[in-house]
């Protein structure tokens, strides 16, 4: 591959980089339009007067996961069941030391 080639080869990716870049950031103003603050101005005013708000309206935000970030669609409201591990049956899979005491230096 050529100096040039190779230039080329870059200057693509960081042109199709920068086209993902914009994409995303195209669809999270879109997607962020229409949010509004939560809680609300209205919910803040409530709770100043010692009303209680439960559940806060939407906002208008895509769902987060656990990491932050937008779930997909469909997925808004999965769960997941986790099971304990069962436990190993007697004590006969894994060393212990020795009860030896060690030599004495006289």
């Amino acid at each position: 591959m050529t100096d040039t080639e190779r230039e080329a080869a870059i200057k693509k990716q960081l042109a199709d980089q920068k086209s993902e870049r914009e994409a995303a950031r195209t669809k999270m103003a879109e997607d962020m339009a229409n949010a509004k603050p939560t809680p609300t101005q209205d919910e803040n005013d409530q709770a100043a007067m010692g009303l209680h708000t439960g559940e806060h309206e939407p906002d208008g935000s895509p769902e987060q996961g656990p990491d932050g970030k937008p779930m997909p669609k469909g997925q808004e409201h999965r769960t997941r069941q986790a099971e304990a591990a069962k436990p190993a049956q007697g004590r006969g899979d894994y060393s212990t030391r020795s009860s030896n005491p060690a030599p004495d230096k006289a």
